[in-house]
């Protein structure tokens, strides 16, 4: 049934687990319910929600003796949608919490978020893109976040050995599931698990990893809960800023001494591209049209042919580094979409794997798509590649700008 008043039945629940004490705060009232300049951390985890394009069920479990706080807390936020929230108490743990979240999901639920009350600041767009990725793959979904230290592995306080951080994510929610392969695999359970997606993966079901978003930290420490009261301070200014937009074109000879690398990836058995790089027209599109929303100049200006660090260096070199000045700049990656216009290769059957791996290598979400010229000019004669890239840019806040 839809929720009572509404004329929409929603797909998508959002489970927001508020119920735990948050000790290591230092701060007498739960953590969800601790004050961010002027509102509590739930209202401020709450609004995202309520800026989603489409109506789902909010389900947010909070400690029992605060039940009636968080429903008045949810309904405020949720004004005119407030039919649509649910408040539950939570259990014993976090794993026991869900599971009260999961009991309360309308009949029609077929997409279940889990969310942390805690990762207050985490943007609308990256609620979408999980919902999105779910959508599209049937399988479990959780945002990450590349690791820029260097990992130790530690035995009785002696580092041992290094482990390779290209491997590794930080994982942030909110996380994403089919909903009743997620509900299963809460009613097997037998172990404790540290998030929902290990709980889901350890009943056999796939998991795959979306870019995520610096914004999406977790309120953990004093530290953490003094930069949130700097970023909430400062969010209104961060609001009036406007987003920025790029185009990138990049325009590769077909070359037969060479391999081809195309979206950071090798294609075997297909003729390469020329270039004073490894001629990957799609990436180089991708930093262009990166460097033209920032205002940065572009892949000639930045990474030239007379620089022979780049002789020779992959599509990912230059993505990795177009990333980082554009972070420097003071603002975050919102999406990339890029068409290649080709004969050759033929991208379809690469083309998830490409997504995925251009959209690691940005960390938000890259899409591609493929065309002819029917015949007409160089490509359509099948003398090269040609790329256009358009890019989405948001302001960092000041606070999180690398």
């Amino acid at each position: 049934m839809p929720p009572r008043g509404s004329t929409e039945s929603p797909r998508v629940g959002v489970i927001v687990v508020a119920a735990g004490s948050g000790s290591r705060l230092g701060q007498p009232a739960p953590k969800a319910f601790v004050d961010l300049q002027g509102r509590p951390i739930l209202e401020h985890a709450l609004l995202p929600i309520f800026g989603l394009s489409a109506a789902v069920q909010v389900v947010v479990v909070a400690p029992a003796a605060q039940l009636a706080e968080a429903r008045a807390m949810a309904h405020e936020v949720a004004g005119v949608a407030a039919d649509f929230v649910t408040v539950v108490a939570g259990g014993p743990t976090r794993q026991a919490s869900v599971a009260a979240g999961i009991a309360v999901l309308e009949p029609g639920i077929r997409i279940v978020l889990v969310h942390d009350a805690a990762r207050a600041f985490t943007p609308t767009s990256l609620f979408e893109t999980v919902i999105a990725a779910v959508e599209g793959s049937g399988s479990g979904v959780i945002p990450g976040l590349p690791v820029a230290d260097t990992i130790k592995r530690a035995v009785d306080g002696i580092a041992v050995a290094t482990v390779d951080r290209s491997e590794l994510v930080a994982v942030q929610t909110p996380q994403g599931f089919p909903r009743q392969p997620l509900a299963d695999a809460y009613a097997t359970a037998t172990a404790e698990h540290t998030d929902d997606a290990a709980l889901y993966a350890s009943a056999g079901h796939p998991v795959i990893v979306v870019p995520g978003d610096p914004l999406a930290f977790k309120i953990t420490t004093p530290w953490d809960l003094r930069r949130a009261e700097t970023l909430a301070s400062s969010a209104p200014d961060v609001a009036r800023e406007a987003t920025r937009t790029g185009v990138g074109i990049d325009v590769h000879a077909f070359d037969e001494s060479s391999e081809l690398w195309l979206g950071g990836l090798h294609w075997p058995g297909e003729v390469g591209l020329a270039g004073h790089s490894d001629g990957d027209a799609l990436s180089h599109a991708i930093c262009d049209a990166l460097l033209s929303a920032a205002g940065l100049g572009d892949l000639g200006e930045r990474f030239g042919t007379a620089d022979e660090r780049f002789a020779n260096a992959h599509g990912e070199v230059f993505i990795a580094e177009t990333v980082r000045l554009v972070n420097e700049a003071g603002w975050a990656i919102g999406n990339v979409a890029a068409q290649v216009v080709a004969n050759r290769p033929k991208l379809a059957a690469r083309r998830d794997e490409l997504q995925r791996t251009l959209s690691a290598l940005v960390g938000a979400p890259v899409s591609v798509a493929a065309t002819t010229s029917d015949g007409l000019g160089f490509t359509g004669r099948g003398e090269g590649v040609a790329v256009v890239a358009t890019a989405l840019l948001r302001p960092l806040p000041p606070q999180v700008r690398l």
